[in-house]
This record gives C-alpha cells, sequence and structure tokens, in this order.
C-alpha cells in the first residue's frame, strides 16, 4: 500500500490518501463539492443529530455562521473565569484524595477530565453547571459506546441499526431523553415572552435557538437545537478531555518535560487567581506539549468526505460517490514530514509553530483541514492551556504500575483500561 489507494468497505469504494499535494488538494473543493459522507449521517445521527459536523452545503454555511461568532477570541476571553470555576472541584478533588492518602496515590484521571471539560461546555456555552447538564452528558458517552460498538460490523451498520436489538432499543430510547433534555434547557433559557435571558453565560444556545428560526436550514426549528447542541455537547467536551487525559499520559512519562512545564505554569500561574489572555499566551512550552500530544494522539483519527460531485484530487478523477478517506495517524507520523522521530514525543519540534515542525504545515490536522476547520480550537486551547498549568502547579504525575497501554477508536482515541497515573501533591 501506499500513499493513495483504492479498497471497497460494505459497499462503499474508499479512496484512501496520505499523499502532500493531494491532501491539500482535498482542501480546495468546497463542503458543496466533498462534503461529509451520507451514511455518516446516518450512523452519526443519534449522537450528533443534523449538527454542524454531518451537514454539508448551504446548510453547513448557515449552521457555520451561526455558531461560529461564538467561539471567536473576543467571546472565548469572557469564558476564561469560568473556565477556572470547573477547574476548581477538579483541584479540590484532588488535593482531598492525596491529603487522605499522604501525599500521593494513584488517580484514574479519566472521569475527573470528562466532567470537568463537560462542566466548561455547560457553563461557558449553555449558561448552567455540569451538575445540571450531567445527564445529558451521561447519555451522550452511553451512546458514543453503542455507536462504536454498532461501527465493528462494518459493512453491516446500515442493516443493524434497523434490527429489534437490545443495543437499538437502548440507542433509541437514549436518543430521545436527549432530545427532550435539550429543549428543556433551550425553553428554560427563553423566558415565556420570548426575551433571552440575559443573567447567564449562554450566547451559543440563544444563537443556536434563534439561529432555528432562520430560513437557512433544511429542517425543523427543534432539529436544528438538538443536533446542535448535541455536537457542541458531545465534540466539545469529549475531544478536549481526551486530549487532556493523553497530555498528562506523556508527561508522567517524560519527566523532563513535565518539570519544565510546571516551571513555566508556576511562574505565570503565581499569585494568580484567574489567567488571562495574556497569561495564557506566554504558556509556551505547555503549548508545545499540547501540540505534540495531538499530533501523537489526535482525538478523531480519520477524516471522511463523499464526492458529492465529480471532481478531481491531484492527477484522480474522483466520481460522485466515492468517499475520500485521510488518516491523521499517517500524516502525524510520517517520517519523511516530521523526521526520523516521528513516533517520539519530542515537544520541542514545535519551538517555532506548527510551519517549523512540519513542512509542508497543512498535514498537521488535529483540528481538521481548509473549510471544514474545528470551530472550537480556540476553546480547546484555551481550556488545555489553563487546565494543564492549575494541575502542573500543584500536582506531579508519574506512570502506574497497574496502566495498560492499549488506544481504542470509540469515535475519540480513548485509553482502552482508563488513565491511571500516580499523583503526589507538591
Amino acid at each position: 500500500m501506499g500513499s493513495v489507494f483504492l479498497y471497497s468497505s460494505g459497499g462503499r469504494e474508499i479512496l484512501h490518501v496520505s499523499q502532500p499535494d493531494m491532501v491539500k488538494d482535498i482542501d480546495h473543493w468546497t463542503p458543496s463539492e466533498l462534503g461529509k459522507p451520507n451514511y455518516l449521517k446516518k450512523t452519526r445521527k443519534a449522537l450528533l443529530g443534523g449538527g454542524l459536523l454531518t451537514v454539508n452545503g448551504d446548510e453547513w454555511a448557515y449552521q457555520r455562521k451561526t455558531m461560529a461568532p461564538e467561539f471567536f477570541m473576543d467571546k472565548i476571553k469572557g469564558m476564561i473565569q469560568l473556565i477556572e470555576d470547573a477547574t476548581a472541584p477538579l483541584l479540590e478533588a484532588w488535593e482531598n484524595i492525596l491529603d487522605s492518602a499522604g501525599g500521593s496515590t494513584e488517580i484514574v484521571v479519566d472521569d475527573y477530565l470528562r466532567n470537568m471539560s463537560a462542566d466548561v461546555i455547560a457553563r461557558a456555552c449553555f449558561g448552567s453547571s455540569f451538575a445540571k447538564g450531567e445527564e445529558i452528558f451521561c447519555m451522550l458517552r452511553k451512546l458514543q459506546k453503542a455507536i462504536s460498538q454498532q461501527d465493528a460490523f462494518v459493512g453491516l451498520s446500515a442493516l443493524w441499526k434497523h434490527l429489534p436489538t437490545k443495543s437499538n432499543r437502548e440507542i433509541r430510547n437514549l436518543v430521545e431523553k436527549v432530545r427532550l433534555l435539550i429543549l428543556e434547557l433551550a425553553k428554560a433559557n427563553v423566558n415565556e415572552n420570548g426575551a433571552e435571558n440575559a443573567a447567564t453565560h449562554n450566547g451559543l444556545l440563544r444563537a443556536i435557538v434563534n439561529g432555528a428560526h432562520g430560513a437557512g436550514h433544511g429542517g425543523t426549528a427543534e432539529d436544528f437545537i438538538v443536533g446542535n447542541c448535541k455536537t457542541i455537547y458531545f465534540a466539545g467536551h469529549e475531544t478536549t478531555a481526551v486530549t487532556a487525559i493523553w497530555c498528562l499520559m506523556l508527561l508522567a512519562k517524560h519527566p523532563e518535560w513535565q518539570e519544565r512545564a510546571r516551571i513555566e505554569a508556576l511562574e505565570v500561574c503565581h499569585g494568580r487567581s484567574t489567567l488571562d489572555v495574556d497569561a495564557l499566551h506566554r504558556l509556551k512550552i505547555l503549548t508545545m506539549v499540547i501540540q505534540e500530544t495531538l499530533r501523537l494522539y489526535p482525538p478523531a483519527s480519520l477524516m471522511m468526505r463523499e464526492a458529492l460531485t465529480d471532481i478531481k484530487i491531484g492527477d484522480l478523477d474522483v466520481p460522485r460517490g466515492t468517499i475520500v478517506q485521510v488518516t491523521r495517524s499517517m500524516l502525524h507520523l510520517d517520517k519523511e514530514v516530521w523526521g526520523p522521530d516521528a513516533e517520539e514525543f519530542r515537544p520541542g519540534r514545535f519551538a517555532n509553530g506548527v510551519a517549523g515542525a512540519c513542512k509542508p504545515a497543512h498535514l498537521y490536522t488535529p483540528f481538521g483541514l481548509g473549510h471544514r476547520t474545528c470551530i472550537g480550537q480556540n476553546l480547546a486551547m484555551t481550556e488545555l492551556k489553563l487546565v494543564l498549568a492549575r494541575l502542573l502547579s500543584r500536582f506531579a504525575f508519574s506512570p502506574s504500575p497497574t496502566y495498560r497501554h492499549a488506544p481504542v477508536f470509540r469515535l475519540t482515541i480513548e485509553p482502552g483500561f482508563g488513565m491511571p497515573l500516580v499523583a503526589k501533591k507538591l
């Protein structure tokens, strides 16, 4: 197999591409010409609704225009205190665990980081606390696991999801419960007179509710609200949480980088109850650590597109209906692009930014490529820097002898058996 090959799966023709110039060509086509595959819309509908991650063409443009302004950097500045508020319970919980264990013990970090990241999304985007949205997050996590198990039946999935199995009944039940909870949340944030409830920080929810009544989407107002809230709830917290988990694992395995990041974090955090944008910008080493983690463990492993019309990629004529697949890990571990140490954790490669680390720079794609670059990347990077700086300022981490390294694909790349780390209070 080379950098370009064609294979079939479940009756679908899939063109795999990792050749640099052809990957760049993919970026040139609009979401009306090369969009999200129709089969993914169906298989991911339970988890993502008809939100931004699955729609194409004019509908995609309308949804992105509705939501993207809520993630511009000037809006993120106003979310920093909310991220601090969501991080505080995590710091307190770990300090209490370590105090009662004599200062050092094993902590399985996964659920703590997921809950913290879920709390950020709940507070920053929907004007509620994690406690209020806990049911939604819990159900989406169950949906994520159920759908990823269904994905194991490649080729059967279209038929499989219609069979009256226990799994399918559970999925349908969860979908309906999540739908009702999201609509209840949307209703609670707009009072009976239709005036927005300005007392809470819910700009994104407000934008989604307002967008639901515009003419730029193809479905009902309720479907628009549910689909886009689902997308933000799931994609907004799961990908960030799993990146934080891998970051802590890599820092535990590489104590020299952990110490460098800690010295920087202590200097930046010293005496500050809230970190501002300028302080976060000074976290250069931590930024490199996060970028290298995203290179080695990109949360979403595949970029899948479907030719919605006949297109050309490089010298290849790609007929309508062909699925085009880009595997991020192949791009991110290519020794011709990254050097002979491509498989090693070496954050210093990002000392001069992405352009200095990787030539050509478009082969680094943790947040996607071109038109469909993730709208939430500013929030994700801000959250990761702040949370990791606070954790490293208070705790030291080392590998746990009980850890089993087994990355698995459950729609994101996550530790198959959890992430136990030995934490020590500083």
